[in-house]
């Protein structure tokens, strides 16, 4: 684990969100329908930045107990994608026995991967990914395309 694919931010406001960063200059690929988009992808290059409800963030970290977004919740999550399911595995015991807190085991996804999240010792949300249809670069980073 020595790269970080995608930083989510977590945004009460995903399409007020969406016009101040594209205002700012950033190029973005909306995913879902423009009116109402389930989550927003910026093209830069190296890592990459997402837009996602908080709320739904929250949900995708724990639907059961989500953390709060009022108390404690930074609304951002750091990503790790992987090229396997077996390596979410490796990746998640590798955490844990580092000291970090299993928040999500992984599991299957509602987007069709494998996913789960830990903290780490400072509080920050990790996901470790999979996802059957990704592509990575010749730098281990993910390739988004354009919809």
């Amino acid at each position: 684990m020595n790269r970080l694919n995608i930083i989510t931010l977590g945004t009460k406001d995903i399409m007020k969100a969406h016009q101040f960063y594209r205002d700012l200059g950033f190029d973005t690929s909306i995913r879902g329908p423009e009116s109402a988009p389930a989550i927003i992808f910026f093209k830069n290059e190296g890592t990459r930045i997402a837009l996602y409800p908080v709320d739904e963030l929250a949900k995708d970290v724990n639907e059961q107990q989500p953390p709060e977004t009022e108390k404690g919740f930074p609304g951002i999550t750091l990503a790790y994608n992987t090229k396997s399911i077996d390596e979410v595995d490796e990746v998640m015991k590798k955490a844990e026995s580092a000291g970090a807190t299993i928040q999500k085991k992984p599991q299957k996804t509602d987007w069709g991967g494998y996913s789960g999240y830990f903290t780490d010792l400072d509080g920050y949300y990790w996901e470790v990914a999979y996802g059957e249809f990704w592509e990575f670069d010749e730098s281990n980073m993910l390739v988004i395309e354009d919809v």
